[in-house]
């Protein structure tokens, strides 16, 4: 769904003519690890996560797309003191998962260890949950989403300690160059496919699996009818959603000999679809 702003981030990061070692921590079920393998074709990628699920759906769509000699899967915990050997990457790329780690601070040093002279390691974190409903939706719960995200913060700030962290100043502390840095709010309305639909049903899924016993009995039943996809009020059905969320990026470059090129501009909009994708203005404060 956010392929288009993944490859923004990936086009702005100031890597030169081109990494020929990529690693993807935390790669999830590749999204990332794949449009990195689109981006730069001669790169070999490994992709590490703590999730054998995740990287065996990994290892379907690198296939599928005739990428799975490019791609290596290490299965690893990253909250472990020693990682596996991962080479020695001139690029490592860290999306939605510097937040889950237990001890930043020891995983940052050891990703600027890990990193070849001059390599960059670019952070991607996320502002809060993607939002897709009117504030007036749903009929019979009017801003009932707000009341989930207010839920889900509560969690997280319980759970997620490090979600908002200034990685910008632990960066510098573990001893890398911040390049730049950048934030990007997306906004996108539904097309006319039920793209934008699956991916509202499947992300509140999940957020109502951490936030249950947050919510309020009515809230909870508003939910649920908007979740059930054979019912009337299916989410599936409605016609005025969109994706909303925003992303903050840090380049950062280990000391050494460089490969740079400068970023272009520290804030973007990927915009509807009547707009330009991608339009630089001034960049507001930076913000699971």
């Amino acid at each position: 769904m956010l392929a288009e702003h993944t490859a923004s981030v990936i086009a702005w990061l100031p890597v030169g003519p081109g990494p020929r070692r990529i690693v993807d921590l935390g790669c999830g079920t590749g999204a990332g690890t794949l449009a990195l393998a689109e981006r730069f074709p001669a790169a070999g990628l490994t992709a590490v996560d703590s999730s054998a699920v995740h990287l065996e759906r990994l290892r379907e769509k690198a296939a599928a797309i005739g990428a799975a000699d490019r791609v290596r899967l290490v299965e690893a915990d990253l909250d472990a003191p020693d990682w596996p050997d991962l080479g020695r990457p001139e690029l490592v790329w860290a999306s939605a998962s510097m937040h889950h780690m237990a001890d930043p601070d020891r995983t940052l040093r050891q990703v600027h260890d890990l990193l070849a002279p001059g390599g960059l390691f670019a952070v991607v974190e996320l502002a809060g949950f993607p939002r897709f409903l009117p504030a007036d939706a749903p009929a019979d719960a009017p801003g009932l989403e707000e009341r989930c995200h207010a839920a889900l913060d509560r969690r997280h700030a319980e759970q997620l300690p490090h979600r908002g962290a200034d990685w910008g100043t632990l960066l510098r502390k573990a001893g890398f160059t911040v390049e730049g840095e950048r934030t990007i709010t997306v906004d996108i309305a539904a097309p006319r496919t039920d793209a934008v639909g699956r991916y509202a049903l499947s992300s509140l899924r999940r957020m109502r699996g951490g936030i249950e016993s947050e919510l309020s009995p009515a809230d909870l039943a508003a939910l649920d009818r908007l979740l059930d996809t054979d019912g009337p009020h299916s989410i599936l059905r409605r016609d005025d959603l969109s994706v909303r969320t925003e992303r903050t990026v840090w380049a950062a470059r280990r000391a050494g000999t460089r490969q740079r090129r400068r970023p272009r501009g520290r804030r973007s909009r990927c915009g509807r679809r009547r707009a330009p994708p991608h339009r630089a203005s001034a960049r507001a404060a930076p913000s699971p």
